[in-house]
């Protein structure tokens, strides 16, 4: 099995653990999204009371004179919280002059059914921010239609306000990794026998512009350091599930990482030559990270984030899709930019061209140069391609890096895979199957995506089309 993570909230709200939404005010298009003030309050987004230089707002809540209730806010996650019965662990950052209880609960957003209640008690000043941290019980509900409360003691705040920032609440991770991921989900992909897992996808590293690219000094170290970006999906990137997150789930899962580096092309702009050279360094920098020992300025950060001993990375993509959106001219150029600073430094690294339109890369491609194809085509396209590696050049190995049958019969696609659409990508597998000699790696696309917030057609039988698909 090879996975691919890409689409619609498959990292936040998917299988990374942290299931409440918009819980840093990251990008530009969420505002209060998920939010709802409890009691008699009036919330807003404060930019003018950061959490950190990363986290640049927070929620003000408002408390009107005379308030003498528990009063706070409610956040609804992504279309509800699941509640599993196991201790969930909760954190928040907290501004302004509070001495007492926080009271935390899971609640039925219709049903007002109690699933946890929790009290803490906090010390908060209004000259700096505080995290808190704790724990509680849960009861399981198979309800999803949930939300979480923090609500405080009115009285004491009557006539003022406190902020609130960077609210994190986590079920059970997989492997008990802090900031990890969500164990139900990725307990079931991991009995699935993955071999390895490209990221941080294909889109998602391009950047709707150059600055708002994946970067990946971006996505390292504490999540309050951590600024998010507006994905090229129109909808924010937390960046919580980070380089090492990812780097963390493939030796949990004992999956190849295969790593995708910016290749100068976003969906705004297009660098190469010299215009490129400070991002070619920002990736040996990057290699550093993953390689470097800790005496070096980016290993010893590495250890300072929790990982002493190198990564184990052997497979390194250059870009994504860069036959498209404009790239087509300028990739031979890029792609071998970076190939020399990437292959000079580390020989035993296997480098991935991002697509397989010969016009659009370099002539002659490097030797042991993995090409990538994408293919999303309709049933009948897919079997009319079985035959599609039998009589390629033997010599030219191949990644199918994203490949799916979408049905289109709604504008937007639909959420449940249909038996035609299935039998075509199998079919389409087969004939892959058969050339494992210069078909080397296949992964189906997307992997996973939160029903609700999708607008992709996904099988859901992914047991079933593991059986055909190719290890490394």
């Amino acid at each position: 099995m090879i996975t691919n993570l890409t689409k619609i909230f498959q990292g936040d709200g998917g299988i990374h653990g942290q299931v409440l939404q918009n819980n840093g005010f990251q990008g530009t298009s969420l505002g209060l999204t998920a939010y709802a003030p409890v009691g008699d309050v009036n919330i807003f987004q404060d930019t003018s009371k950061p959490v950190s230089k990363a986290i640049t707002s927070s929620l003000n809540v408002e408390v009107p004179d005379g308030v003498t209730n528990y009063v706070g806010f409610a956040n609804t996650g992504y279309n509800g919280i699941p509640v599993t019965g196991a201790t969930y662990n909760c954190s928040f950052w907290m501004m302004g002059n509070y001495s007492g209880t926080i009271n935390l609960q899971l609640v039925g957003s219709h049903s007002g059914s109690v699933y946890a209640d929790h009290n803490l008690t906090v010390k908060s000043t209004d000259s700096k921010f505080t995290e808190f941290k704790t724990r509680f019980n849960t009861t399981y509900t198979p309800k999803g239609d949930n939300e979480w409360h923090l609500t405080f003691d009115g009285s004491k705040v009557a006539g003022s306000s406190l902020n609130f920032g960077l609210i994190q609440l986590f079920p059970p991770t997989f492997k008990g990794r802090e900031n990890g991921l969500r164990d139900d989900i990725a307990t079931f992909l991991d009995e699935v026998n993955p071999a390895f897992l490209r990221f941080p996808g294909g889109n998602n590293i391009e950047g709707l512009q150059v600055d708002s690219r994946w970067k990946w000094n971006t996505t390292i170290g504490p999540v309050v350091e951590r600024p998010g970006r507006e994905s090229d999906w129109f909808y924010p990137n937390t960046d919580a599930l980070g380089l090492d997150e990812y780097l963390w789930w493939c030796e949990d899962m004992n999956m190849a990482p295969l790593l995708a580096v910016w290749s100068g092309k976003s969906y705004g702009d297009i660098l190469s030559g010299p215009d490129l050279e400070p991002f070619v360094e920002d990736t040996m920098n990057e290699m550093e990270y993953l390689f470097g020992d800790p005496s070096t300025h980016y290993g010893k950060l590495r250890a300072q984030n929790g990982r002493k001993d190198p990564w184990k990375v052997d497979l390194i993509e250059i870009g994504n899709e860069d036959d498209l959106t404009g790239g087509c001219e300028t990739y031979p150029d890029r792609f071998n930019q970076l190939y020399k600073a990437i292959h000079d430094k580390y020989p035993h690294i296997t480098i991935i061209a991002s697509h397989g339109n010969y016009s659009c890369l370099p002539s002659p491609l490097p030797k042991d140069v993995i090409i990538d194809l994408h293919l999303y085509r309709a049933p009948d396209d897919f079997v009319k391609l079985f035959d599609q590696f039998d009589n390629q050049p033997r010599n030219q190995s191949v990644m199918v890096g994203e490949f799916g049958c979408r049905n289109t019969t709604a504008e937007r696609g639909v959420s449940w895979p249909y038996m035609q659409g299935s039998c075509s990508e199998a079919v389409y597998m087969i004939g892959m199957e058969r050339n494992s000699d210069i078909v080397k790696m296949a992964t189906y696309a997307p992997l996973i995506q939160h029903f609700g917030f999708d607008n992709w057609t996904v099988r859901i039988s992914i047991r079933e089309s593991v059986k055909a698909t190719l290890g490394i």
